[in-house]
């Protein structure tokens, strides 16, 4: 591992009942592009995953750009996966993931990710979710990781 690589969860203490989620070095995709994610447990099966928006986060257009939003579900099941497990998901890789976009997002409000286990597998973890801004519902997506041994 390169100096400054990180993976996992930390405590965050400016938000109770969260943990902060990075992975990845400092200027890396993760860490740069996404930025700091909080995750936390629902239940035994549903994480919530959180990110504040950032202006590069928007398009053109002046909403949550569609790549950002593709890219933060992919790392928001990892990171769900990983609370839900209480070990890194962080080195698995993602082998499918379905995207209907419902509404455009705003950057002036935080963005989550709740995600569900539906299945796993010794190899695969089978995940469904809902982006949301409030009661707004931004997106809705199904994905498959493969875990790493």
């Amino acid at each position: 591992m390169a100096d400054g690589f990180y993976d996992g969860l930390a405590p965050a203490p400016d938000h109770p009942g969260w943990q902060q989620w990075s992975v990845g070095e400092p200027e890396g995709f993760n860490r740069y592009v996404l930025g700091p994610m909080l995750v936390r447990a629902d239940s035994e099966r549903f994480a919530r995953v959180r990110l504040k928006p950032l202006t590069h986060h928007a398009n053109v257009n002046e909403v949550l750009h569609g790549g950002l939003l593709l890219a933060f579900i992919d790392t928001a099941m990892f990171a769900a996966a990983s609370v839900l497990s209480g070990r890194s998901q962080a080195r698995g890789v993602t082998v499918d993931l379905q995207v209907q976009f419902l509404a455009p997002g705003s950057i002036d409000h935080d963005l989550d990710a709740e995600i569900e286990i539906t299945k796993e597998t010794g190899r695969m973890l089978f995940m469904r979710g809902l982006l949301e801004q409030g009661d707004a519902r931004i997106a809705s997506f199904t994905g498959l990781l493969r875990k790493m041994s």
